[in-house]
């Protein structure tokens, strides 16, 4: 990516994060959000996890391969996240949420 003389990047952050939420809705079909936190809960040391709920709210179950590949791929989107807590990739308008700043009300 070229910068501006002003230092504003030619290409916005925004078509990368757009871009991956194509990609992942490709991958996971049906897929709305994705959840990721490094505190799986069957895990005692911090690992990846990753939650895929559809637009009703309801768990999908992807193989684990494309949950980790997943996950994986929104950490390094958003490398300057805090981690620590959970996020929440919404695919249809590509913005990354933390998990305990969403409203209870969206079910997501």
């Amino acid at each position: 990516m070229l910068a501006m003389p002003s230092g504003t990047l030619t290409c916005p952050d925004t078509d990368r994060q757009h871009r991956l939420a194509a990609q992942l809705a490709d991958m996971i079909p049906g897929a709305a959000t994705i959840r990721v936190s490094l505190n799986d809960p069957r895990q005692r040391w911090p690992h990846l996890h990753a939650i895929v709920k559809d637009e009703a709210g309801k768990v999908m179950e992807p193989n684990r391969t494309t949950l980790r590949v997943a996950a994986r791929w929104i950490l390094r989107a958003w490398p300057e996240a805090e981690w620590t807590r959970p996020h929440t990739f919404d695919l249809a308008d590509a913005t990354l949420t933390r998990r305990d700043l969403v409203a209870a009300g969206q079910g997501r």
